[in-house]
Formats: structure tokens, C-alpha cells, sequence
């Protein structure tokens, strides 16, 4: 790597190394304490259909336990201020709530939201939402962005709908607004798939944007060939870690209950070297979502 290379990723270095923690009494055999940067929790108490997760707290909160996960970020498949499925208020186990935004941002009510403290992060449904990612409609939630120092997550890549536009998720269009609001960090979810170079090349250029993970694979890892865990999810995550050349810029994540959490660990695990794994599955997220600095244990949910 040059020199100049490097000068431009050590803040991102030192602020992953600062939040490093020992870890305690986590469930993963290799004692990592891991944030899983992007779930769902509307909990419909059916199983999803393509991993035959039981969408429910109760098994939630298992599977955190289980893979040794002591935090997440909660996003919802519909905007969340004041429309589609209720989303359970996890604030007390440690799940950080993004607030999902429709076209035309609803500025006073995010704002409440944030304020309050509610929710910690704001969520874009490109390709969903037929608007680029630098339409002027969103500017609200940016500057709302910066003002609270909370991430703007954008949905990436693939979508679950027919009726979704995918010019508009293409990972590419990201590079403009962090270029536009230098003060704000983006997440792109997903690694923008199947456009993993465009997403890796946006994230190495631009000092604010960092990859969420996700659902490079979806269904029961455990019940796939492991040639198939490999081509689509292992190798893609191996080439895209080195193409950015940071440790700092991937954050593990599963879209869980699209996948399960503990298979999910087990792939990345064989994706990310070893000496890169606290930065990869706890340290980034803990720094870009602002969760305590050394989160305990996962906390079983008793409502």
C-alpha cells in the first residue's frame, strides 16, 4: 500500500484499535462479542420463506445469543415514521433503530424520532423508491444526518420487488452524495449486490462511506453446498476485503431473518483473515453507529 494510501485510512484504523474490548462471556467458540449491523424485526411470528427462520423475538434473541451477537442494527422492510408494520422498541438489548424514510422525507417527524433518540440511524429504499440517491428530496434527511451524527444506510443492489427500479440502487450513485456531504458517514447495505466492484470502489474513494455485508447470500446457509456458500458469498467477501484495502470500511451483517446469524459468522469468518475479524464484526459498526464502546452480553428478551 502507499504511503499516501495509508495516511488516508489511519483515522479509520486508530478509531477501530480505540474501540477495541476484551471479550466476555459472548457465545462465539472464538470469544468475539459481534454487532450484526443489519436485521429486521417486525417479528410476524411466521416463517420466512427463504431460510425458514421463525420470525419471532423470542428466536431473535436465541440466534443473537447462539452466534455470540451482542448487538444489532434494526431496519424495516417499509418506511417505519408512522406507516407499514410496528417495530418493536429494542432500545434495551442493545438494537439500534434506523428510521426508514419513503420519497419525500417527512423531516419533522424524523426529527422527532432522532431526537429523542428513538432512532440512531436514517434507511433509503433505493430501487424500491423510484428517486437517485442525490434527488433533493432526501436533502432533509441528510442535513438531519449530520445534525444528530447519525449514518445514512441505503438499500443496495438486488430487491424483493418486482415493482423496484434497480438503476436506482446501483451502489455507483452513492459516490455523489459523500462527495456532496462530506460530514456524513453512508452505509452501503448489501455491498450494492451483484455490483460488489462499484460498491468496493465507491467505499475506497470516499472517506465517509463504509459496506454493511449483507445478504450476499440469502436462505439456510447450513442446508446449501458448500460450493455455492463459496462462489456466492465466501469469495465475493474475500475479493471485495482487499479491494478496499481497509479494515475499518466492511461491517459484518447478516439481514437476518433472511439468513441465520451463526452460519452467517461462520462464512465471514472464512472470508476476513483472522488479525481483521474484531474490526469486521464488532469495532466498525460499534464506531459507526455509535453503540457503547464495549457492549456486554445479549440480554434475553422478556416482554
Amino acid at each position: 500500500m502507499s504511503g499516501g494510501r495509508l495516511a488516508r485510512r489511519l483515522p479509520w484504523l486508530l478509531a477501530a484499535a480505540w474501540l477495541w474490548s476484551p471479550p466476555a462471556r459472548a457465545a462465539d467458540p472464538d470469544g468475539l462479542r459481534i454487532i450484526d449491523a443489519h436485521t429486521h424485526t417486525e417479528f410476524p411470528g411466521t416463517p420466512e420463506s427463504s431460510s425458514g427462520v421463525m420470525q419471532t423475538s423470542e428466536e431473535y434473541f436465541q440466534e443473537m445469543q447462539e452466534a455470540g451477537v451482542v448487538g444489532a442494527v434494526a431496519h424495516t422492510l417499509t418506511p417505519e415514521l408512522g406507516k407499514g408494520p410496528k417495530d418493536s422498541d429494542l432500545r434495551a438489548h442493545n438494537v439500534i433503530h434506523c428510521a426508514g424514510t419513503e420519497g419525500r422525507v417527512d423531516a419533522a417527524r424524523l426529527e422527532k424520532g432522532l431526537r429523542s433518540g428513538r432512532y440512531r440511524c436514517i434507511k433509503i429504499y433505493l430501487g424500491y423508491v423510484h428517486q437517485w440517491a442525490s434527488d433533493r428530496r432526501y436533502e432533509p434527511a441528510y442535513r438531519l444526518a449530520e445534525k444528530y451524527r447519525v449514518p445514512v444506510v441505503f438499500h443496495t443492489g438486488d430487491t424483493y420487488s418486482e415493482k423496484a427500479k434497480l438503476k436506482y440502487a446501483d451502489p455507483l450513485t452513492i459516490d455523489e452524495v459523500a462527495v456532496d456531504h462530506p460530514k456524513v458517514t453512508f452505509v452501503i447495505a448489501h455491498c450494492g449486490n451483484p455490483w460488489l466492484d462499484s460498491a468496493a470502489e465507491v467505499a475506497y474513494k470516499n472517506p465517509n462511506v463504509v459496506l454493511d455485508g449483507s445478504a450476499l447470500l440469502i436462505g439456510d446457509l447450513d442446508k446449501m453446498p458448500p460450493e455455492k456458500v463459496d462462489q456466492f458469498l465466501i469469495r465475493p467477501l474475500s475479493r471485495l476485503f482487499a479491494y478496499v484495502e481497509n479494515p475499518a470500511k466492511l461491517m459484518f451483517g447478516t439481514d437476518w431473518p433472511l439468513a441465520r446469524m451463526a452460519p452467517m459468522v461462520a462464512a465471514f469468518k472464512k472470508a476476513i483473515p483472522k488479525e481483521h475479524w474484531q474490526a469486521v464484526f464488532h469495532d466498525n459498526a460499534a464506531r459507526v453507529f455509535r453503540f457503547d464502546p464495549a457492549p456486554g452480553p445479549s440480554v434475553p428478551l422478556r416482554e
